[in-house]
């Protein structure tokens, strides 16, 4: 059976792929953004996507960094401006259900 963690697989099949995009994340992570306002960013920019999976990846990361519920439900209602009601439709339920789980990153 194949991996069901992408990164995971990206690891084992192009470790110097994934090598690379360690270092691009790291590279991009070392800005003026603190972490919780990274995730959030992250948050929003996934969910104006559509992508729930991303969202709820990123979801216990950012309330690590001190993110409120709050914050993470404002932050999709914000997509709303620019991707309709996608974020919302696909992302808030995850998103929230993430928050509220004891899963750690």
């Amino acid at each position: 059976m194949i991996n069901q963690n992408p990164f995971a697989l990206l690891k084992e099949e192009a470790p110097q792929v994934s090598e690379a995009f360690d270092g691009l994340i790291r590279a991009v992570s070392s800005g003026a953004l603190d972490a919780k306002t990274r995730q959030l960013v992250y948050i929003g920019i996934k969910a104006s996507q559509g992508d729930d999976k991303a969202v709820a990846a990123h979801v216990p990361m950012a309330k690590m960094a001190g993110a409120s519920r709050d914050e993470i439900r404002d932050t999709i209602l914000m997509t709303m401006t620019v991707s309709s009601v996608q974020g919302i439709t696909h992302c808030l339920i995850p998103a929230l259900e993430a928050y509220e789980s004891d899963r750690k990153v």
